[in-house]
């Protein structure tokens, strides 16, 4: 049987590495979102009766590119519960990076 001590050890790691993780993915999640803010004045452009220049089409594919990558974060966020389940979101994630770091190129 574990000493109390090793478990509060263990119960701390755990803690320690959950809280890591969310943060991470917390600063993630703002840095995506912060860099969506000129999606807007794009999508208004042709509501207002101008045209999309090449550029403006680059960056609606680039913005709308973004959220489909924060999809997954936006439906945990409504879902009831989903601020729970958000830790193993992240760890989740984090075990596929993982993944392909590992993988051998080619």
């Amino acid at each position: 049987m574990p000493s109390p001590e090793n478990l509060r050890f263990r119960a701390t790691r755990v803690y320690t590495y959950v809280r890591d993780i969310t943060q991470r993915e917390k600063q993630h999640l703002l840095s995506e979102i912060q860099q969506t803010r000129g999606l807007m004045p794009i999508l208004m452009k042709q509501r207002n009766g101008q045209r999309w220049s090449p550029d403006d089409r680059a960056q609606l594919r680039d913005h709308f590119g973004r959220l489909t990558r924060l999809s997954p974060y936006l439906v945990l966020v409504v879902m009831p519960g989903g601020f729970f389940v958000l830790p193993v979101f992240a760890w989740w994630l984090d075990r596929r990076r993982g993944r392909d770091r590992v993988r051998p190129a080619g």
